[in-house]
């Protein structure tokens, strides 16, 4: 193997150079046109970028070779000019490098095929590997210091370019795959996954390139780190997140940003970095200047990430917004909605972005409530998350669920953007539309917990086998703050604790003593409950309801001071109930382990749980 590469990293970090489409594209250059091509039709313009690079201080640049494989050539007619194009672009850069008279690695750079591999798309991977081994062995050919394999999506694809290349030469690999804005691959691979598939893969440096802006590419490499600290590491970020302005593409990340991070990623011991799309010869001058000059980071060196574990299972990514704002210590609302009995969803989505504007923090959709045949639940909180934008949270029962049944939902539901999840018992089948239908369960509320939070949330099943990417779910339990048991209730809220419970939503609460009296008694069995409380307030409409909650729905006494007003009220009912609500929750809300409600508007009235949202807003 050369030694020539490895001699440049033994100075310190290596700096390449960066983006050679952005460049080309502000030259004029169309986006339909192939670039690989202009190696041959404008050599001048493609040299003019190698020198600038070089000049800015990058000391390995990358051939134009990006899209230069059979497959990406051949959507402009230039499959069979595979070698020509590739040596043209080699013999290029040697030209500037020379003409120069700096010491300047050419890296022959190898881009993604443009297809999808099987099991994913119709091209087997040996048609993909003779791909790569037709490009790879024309850089070689020509002449390259070392290969670069970048901007890969899916792990398959980049363990095909990485074979070709060791069976084509000895020539030192750098491999980097891109991220989306959840730090994974388009394929959900984490950072820690792809890493040590890499290393596993025999590649010389490995690591990050494209994604998001150097934040993010700091953020990947360090968990990349962690999991192969043997391993030489690789940063091309890009400018940021690419934004369309007056049909301009435009990067806002700007040098001197770029040269503030390339001291973070020296620190954290890159050995290879430079830019990838929307960065310039400004934006590697910048990195040349501080990587020569070194002074004090402004920005951390390293992100907190957890350790890994050997089957690759990472920290969760991203906590929901629920999660946060409990985190902060912000008194959140949640609002029960009913899925339809059909299939029109606009009354939903109405009353669902009515609850929005008021100032909800997310929406509770209850899966079959009283047993009645509804829409899934699951599709409810999905519309809801993609057409209003407001997370929700997702009522899971067991009941009528076996085991294999509650793991392919949960799956499922994590697949659709569902995080924050109920668990729940449900009610029974014998009260609803169709009571001979299935009442079974193999999991109780609190095994659904332990289920999640120990088993599904660490990557594997009920069973211990691996489920590949571990869920990121938010997991509430239920809680009747008015138990006819009160010992009995602590018990199982106990289990539900220990389980990993990260919330509970109670049933609906008329007296503020019973609350008190609640969590007094928790406190004197088990010291302070450290679990965030979302109380249940159920606004009264009218008599009728009223008495119907306090006579047949157990777990729920009406004071009859409350019932009396109720009735006084008389067609205004429904505003009073409003007030009713407003003033416990004014009572509750100075309990400190009450950190939010959860409202049930009845009968559809959204427009009134809308005004208890906004009255609690005024209030904190």
């Amino acid at each position: 193997m050369t030694t020539r590469f490895f001699d440049f990293l033994a100075r310190g970090p290596l700096l390449a150079d960066g983006a050679m489409g952005t460049m080309l594209h502000a030259r004029g250059v169309s986006f339909e046109t192939c670039f690989d091509e202009l190696n041959l039709k404008q050599p001048a313009m493609v040299a003019e970028i190698h020198r600038a690079y070089i000049e800015a201080g990058a000391r390995m640049i990358v051939t134009n070779t990006f899209g230069a494989n059979r497959f990406k050539l051949e959507r402009h007619g230039l499959a069979q000019r595979v070698g020509e194009i590739n040596a043209a672009a080699v013999s290029l850069a040697q030209r500037v490098v020379a003409a120069s008279f700096k010491d300047v690695l050419i890296a022959g750079d190898v881009g993604p095929l443009g297809v999808r591999l099987a099991p994913y798309g119709r091209v087997r991977p040996e048609q993909a590997g003779a791909a790569f081994r037709e490009q790879i062995e024309a850089l070689v050919e020509s002449g390259v210091d070392a290969l670069l394999i970048e901007t890969m999506t899916d792990l398959n694809e980049i363990a095909e370019a990485v074979r070709a290349a060791k069976a084509v030469t000895d020539l030192p690999v750098i491999a980097t795959m891109t991220f989306t804005r959840d730090d994974r691959t388009l394929l959900g691979d984490s950072p820690a996954r792809v890493a040590a598939r890499l290393a596993e893969l025999g590649v010389d440096v490995l690591g990050v390139n494209c994604s998001g802006g150097p934040a993010q590419a700091l953020r990947i490499i360090s968990q990349m780190k962690q999991a192969a600290p043997q391993a030489r590491l690789a940063v091309k970020p890009n400018a940021g997140w690419p934004e369309q302005v007056e049909g301009r593409i435009m990067y806002p990340a700007g040098p001197s940003y770029f040269g503030e991070y390339a001291l973070a990623f020296a620190e954290l011991g890159v050995s290879v970095m430079g830019g990838c799309c929307g960065t310039t010869p400004g934006h590697i001058a910048a990195m040349r200047a501080a990587l020569d000059q070194p002074r004090p980071a402004t920005l951390p060196r390293v992100f907190a990430v957890s350790a890994e574990r050997d089957d690759f299972a990472e920290e969760q990514v991203g906590a929901t917004q629920l999660a946060q704002k409990l985190a902060a210590g912000k008194f959140v609302v949640t609002v029960e909605m009913d899925p339809p009995k059909g299939v029109d969803t606009h009354r939903l989505l109405a009353g669902a972005r009515l609850l929005a504007e008021a100032g909800a923090d997310a929406i509770d959709v209850a899966d079959t409530p009283m047993a009645r045949m509804r829409m899934s639940a699951w599709a409810v909180a999905h519309l809801i998350q993609q057409e209003i934008k407001l997370e929700t949270v997702l009522h899971f029962p067991t009941r009528g669920r076996n085991l294999l049944r509650v793991q392919g939902d949960l799956l499922a539901a994590h697949a659709l953007g569902l995080r924050n999840i109920f668990a729940a018992m449900g009610d029974p089948t014998a009260i609803g539309d169709y009571p001979t239908a299935n009442d079974q369960y193999d999991l109780v509320p609190s095994g659904l917990i332990k289920l999640i939070k120990q088993g599904f949330n660490a990557g594997v099943d009920h069973a211990g086998n691996k489920i590949g990417t571990p869920t990121a779910f938010f997991v509430g339990c239920a809680l009747n703050l008015g138990a006819a048991d009160v010992d009995k209730e602590i018990k199982n809220l106990r289990k539900k604790v220990e389980a990993g419970a990260d919330f509970a939503l109670t049933q609906p609460v008329y007296d503020v003593a019973v609350a008190r009296d609640f969590l007094r008694r928790y406190e004197d069995l088990y010291g302070m409950l450290d679990l965030p409380i979302l109380v249940g307030v159920l606004p009264l409409y009218g008599v009728r309801h009223a008495t119907f909650l306090h006579n047949e729905v157990p777990g729920i006494t009406i004071p009859e001071l409350l019932l009396e007003r109720i009735r006084r009220a008389g067609e205004a009912a429904p505003q009073e109930g409003v007030r009713i609500a407003s003033e416990l929750l004014d009572e509750l809300m100075t309990i400190p382990a009450i950190r939010g409600a959860y409202l049930m508007p009845q009968f559809n009235r959204y427009d009134l749980a809308a005004e208890i949202v906004d009255h609690v807003r005024v209030r904190v």
